[in-house]
């Protein structure tokens, strides 16, 4: 036979029992409190992330078309009519897009050379934040 404990009289720890049982609205507040302390330090720091990959992969971009500009150059002689004629004869797959602005709206800059025409030189639609152009060399 099994000794069952008996249940305690109304007035002792029944009460007590209860309350332990769950948090108070005081805990509630400071884990919540914790949590928002620590969202605004990982927050700003992840868009920050964001959006450097983002400039570094324009610059790649930029470096990548900059390229297939000067081979088409070299084999034809004269810069291409349109970024797509880059494509058309298969310099690149496709015309990268912009992943500041989302698109593929490159900014074409003619040849400084009247004679010439085409695209001589690309940059970004939208200027990133920090005030350059993605230039494509690293600053230097």
């Amino acid at each position: 036979m099994r000794a069952t404990a008996n249940p305690a009289p109304h007035g002792s720890a029944a009460p007590r029992a209860c309350a332990a049982a769950g948090f108070t609205l005081i805990e509630m507040m400071v884990v919540m409190v914790l949590i928002a302390i620590l969202l605004t330090i990982a927050v700003p720091r992840y868009f920050g992330t964001v959006d450097n990959g983002k400039l570094s992969v324009q610059r790649q971009n930029i470096a990548a078309l900059r390229d297939a500009i000067d081979k088409y150059y070299g084999d034809e002689g004269k810069y291409p009519a349109t970024l797509q004629d880059l494509v058309d004869k298969r310099y690149l797959r496709e015309v990268p897009v912009d992943p500041v602005t989302d698109k593929r709206d490159w900014v074409v800059l003619p040849p400084a050379d009247q004679n010439q025409s085409g695209v001589y030189d690309i940059q970004s639609a939208l200027a990133p934040k920090d005030g350059t152009q993605g230039s494509g060399n690293g600053g230097k």
